[in-house]
């Protein structure tokens, strides 16, 4: 492939080789996460996992006992185990995201009729293939260990003559209930899946016929899954993330986690381009692309930190104690554990990346991107941390072994399976009928 632009786009091809070596030392690095997610469970065990939290334990009666839906209240019957469920629970939210972000990101492109973005889409393109293994893992997660995850799933909760019964939590039921909750599961995966594999399937036939029928369609099908996202981003923000608290509800709950869901995507989109800029591969993305990565990056960010601080404010400024719980559960509640946790998120999440790519050199440049990738990738799944574990584990959380050993085995899965995706379809979309614009793309 050559370093330059100079040549006729529909004449070039360039496959990604996903390398006996590259495969080797992922499989390395998944045997290593499941050897410390082992080590992890036995510590755990014995009483000995909970490497951050021991004074918590102590600590964590005191505060709000019966006054969330999703945290204290429901903890006097805790088993070392649900450490293990929490984890599997919050990593299949985490990556689920940014498969699905891949997905909408071209959808967006599409839709938008967008000309730049066409020597890269087949990054992003990959991506949603992540879902046929999140998706199994929520639901089995949920199917056989909901309970530990979800309060409204308890025995007897809705029920007016058991001990268990919670009004608030019944007056819910008609929503929070096993079969629509698992229907309205089922459905945003398949309706996912089966939108992305239609999308991809004329990506190809685009590559081998040419012509622009399939660019047309491509732009319809963007369409339908634009739609199918508004809607599925938000209920499964309230479905897998909010209903933990059970209790608790926020009206900017949808967009809190699908910003940070989209932030979190294009640092992978970002991340992975630059990867294979570095091995040799995709010379045609210039440095007005990545500026135009890196912008998106530095906004959205900015977008996160908006939604996230005006959810903190309204809750702060009515000071409604059935709403203030949820951040007093992360501020004050379980030792320093969460409290930490929060002021790195807001580091990780806004300060770092507003600082890091506020020029416009920063945006430009491979080790700048690549930093602010790493701590949007980081900070975020802290983000998700906070937004799940403090309702699942409450004094019980931790980081430890466990953690590491968990987000290690998603990780390396991630990224086996998009490599190997990433060799099913030449990295440049060479029929595009906006390729020629991209190659030239300046700013």
């Amino acid at each position: 492939m050559a370093g330059h632009s100079h040549f006729s786009p529909a004449n070039v091809e360039e496959y990604f080789e996903f390398t006996a070596e590259g495969r080797k030392r992922i499989i390395y690095a998944f045997v290593a996460g499941v050897v410390a997610l082992l080590v992890g469970i036995y510590l755990l065990s014995r009483g000995e996992g909970h490497e951050v939290v021991q004074a918590a334990a102590e600590h964590g009666a005191e505060h709000g006992e019966h006054l969330s839906g999703g945290a204290v209240s429901h903890h006097g019957d805790y088993d070392w185990t649900n450490r293990i469920w929490a984890n599997l629970w919050l990593n299949g939210v985490y990556f689920t995201g940014i498969a699905v972000i891949g997905m909408f990101f071209v959808s967006i492109q599409y839709l938008a009729k967008a000309g730049w973005s066409s020597v890269l889409k087949r990054v992003p393109e990959a991506f949603p293939r992540f879902l046929m293994i999140t998706g199994p893992v929520l639901i089995l997660t949920f199917l056989f260990k909901g309970d530990v995850i979800f309060h409204w799933m308890h025995h007897g909760i809705t029920d007016p003559a058991s001990e268990h019964y919670d009004k608030i939590i019944a007056g819910k039921s008609g929503y929070l209930n096993f079969g629509f909750f698992l229907g309205r599961m089922v459905v945003f995966f398949v309706l996912w899946l089966v939108l992305w594999n239609w999308m991809r399937k004329k990506s190809i036939d685009e590559d081998l016929n040419g012509g622009t029928n399939n660019f047309y369609d491509m732009v319809k099908i963007a369409t339908g899954f634009i739609v199918v996202m508004g809607i599925s981003s938000s209920m499964s923000a309230w479905d897998w993330v909010m209903s933990i608290d059970t209790h608790w509800f926020s009206t900017m709950f949808g967009w809190y986690m699908f910003s940070s869901w989209h932030v979190t995507g294009l640092a992978t989109i970002t991340l992975t381009v630059l990867l294979l800029k570095d091995k040799g591969y995709m010379q045609y993305v210039n440095f007005n692309h990545l500026h135009d990565l890196g912008k998106f990056m530095f906004a959205f960010s900015i977008f996160w930190t908006y939604v996230w601080f005006e959810q903190f404010l309204l809750i702060y400024y009515a000071n409604f104690p059935e709403e203030t719980i949820y951040f007093l559960e992360r501020w004050e509640g379980h030792d320093k554990l969460y409290k930490a946790t929060e002021i790195l998120n807001v580091v990780f999440n806004f300060l770092f990346p507003f600082l890091i790519m506020m020029t416009r050199d920063a945006k430009r440049t491979a080790i700048f991107l690549k930093i602010c990738c790493c701590f949007i990738l980081v900070g975020h799944y802290l983000d998700f941390y906070q937004m799940i574990m403090p309702g699942v584990l409450g004094p019980h959380g931790g980081f430890g072994l466990v953690e590491f050993g968990m987000v290690t085995i998603f990780a390396s899965a991630f990224i086996y399976i998009i490599s190997n995706e990433l060799t099913k379809a030449s990295l440049i979309a060479k029929n595009h009928p906006f390729l020629e614009e991209a190659l030239h793309h300046d700013i």
